[in-house]
Parts: C-alpha cells; sequence; structure tokens
C-alpha cells in the first residue's frame, strides 16, 4: 500500500526531528547508568519473516552469573530500564527501522525468530505486513493478554488495515504509554514465552 509507506516515512521523520532531544537525553542517561552499548540489537522477523535487525534504547545490564551466562532479565531490567519500557520510549530507535523499510509505524509487533515454527497457518498471517512500532494488540491489552489474543488482533489488523485505523492505533497508543498499562505478563518481568500455537 503505497499510502502506508508515505505516512510511515512521513511521521517517522517528523518524529525524529521533533523529538531529538529526547532521543539526546536518553542516549545520555543509558551511557551513564548503564554504559556501552548504548542501542540495543536483535535480529526479529520482518515482512513475510525476512530477518532484519531492530533497534531499541538499551533498558538491561550485562550481568553474568558465575558459569558466564547471563542472569535473568528481570534481574539485569533496571529502574531506568523499566520506566522507558512502561513509556515505549525504549522503542523511539525503530523509527530508524521504519526509514529503512524495516518497519511500519503501525502493524504486529516484530516478535523472535525461534517463535517462527511455532505459529499456527494463520498465526503465521501476521507477517503478511510490516511488523509495526505499535499496534493492535498493544493498544488492547499490551503484554497483559495472552498470545492467542494477541495473534488474534494481528491478524484481524492485516484484514482491516486502512489509514483511519492506523491513526487511531497511534492516538491510543500515546494514551496507553501515558496511563502505563499492560507493560508486563502476569509474574513476568516484561513478556513471556510463546511456546506454540494450541490446535
Amino acid at each position: 500500500m503505497m499510502w502506508k509507506r508515505l505516512f510511515d516515512l512521513t511521521a517517522a521523520i517528523a518524529a525524529l526531528v521533533i523529538l531529538a532531544p529526547v532521543f539526546l537525553i536518553i542516549l545520555v542517561m543509558v551511557w551513564i547508568l548503564l554504559g556501552f552499548p548504548l542501542i540495543f540489537k536483535q535480529t526479529r522477523p520482518g515482512l513475510k519473516g525476512s530477518p532484519f535487525v531492530l533497534y531499541k534504547f538499551r533498558t538491561m545490564t550485562q550481568e553474568r552469573g558465575e558459569d558466564g551466562k547471563l542472569i535473568p532479565d528481570g534481574l539485569r531490567l533496571t529502574k531506568f530500564g523499566k520506566f522507558l519500557r512502561a513509556t515505549s520510549l525504549d522503542e523511539l530507535p525503530e523509527l530508524f527501522n521504519v526509514l529503512k523499510g524495516d518497519m511500519s509505524i503501525v502493524g504486529p509487533r516484530p516478535l523472535l525468530l525461534r517463535y517462527l515454527d511455532r505459529y499456527s497457518t494463520v498465526q503465521a498471517r501476521r507477517h503478511e505486513v510490516r511488523p509495526g512500532i505499535t499496534g493492535l494488540a498493544q493498544v488492547n491489552g499490551r503484554n497483559a493478554i495472552n498470545w492467542e489474543r494477541k495473534f488474534e488482533l494481528d491478524v484481524w489488523y492485516v484484514d482491516h488495515r486502512s489509514f483511519v485505523l492506523d491513526l487511531k492505533i497511534i492516538l491510543l497508543t500515546v494514551w496507553c504509554a501515558m496511563t502505563m498499562k499492560g507493560i508486563n505478563s502476569p509474574g513476568e518481568a516484561t513478556n513471556s514465552e510463546f511456546h506454540r500455537a494450541r490446535n
């Protein structure tokens, strides 16, 4: 959809210009509180499952246990990191992913590569569009809803996406970020592991 790519580019450029001071402040805070690297990079599946490198502000320490392995996420997530996640400010570097064409402003969230072979045929349809910085699932419960519901919302978006729907989701995203609702899965530091679709 040509309108969606044009909208993504316009919105991403405008957001980067307007939010430049916020970017600078967060970069300095991450440097002071967490050190380098300032940006978290991870390969995620994008359109049609093709991998791309996703960018986020770093929110965790690199603390390791005696075995040399990273300690659990919940222990590495700092108070500042929790704030960035709660307000979705850690997602701001994904605007560069939008400029590159890896992502869209609105779409199903890019999850982990290891999930690709765990989706049902219907759930896999979430990859028929570019992943988004925010999406329908993020404004309807975020991490507080279960995986099945998230994927239902993702696929519904694929079938009903429109300019008006994208604007509505963006406005609801701002509200959700301000109210900090649905940040974590119950009993988890952020989100639970998706294992496999139910038959």
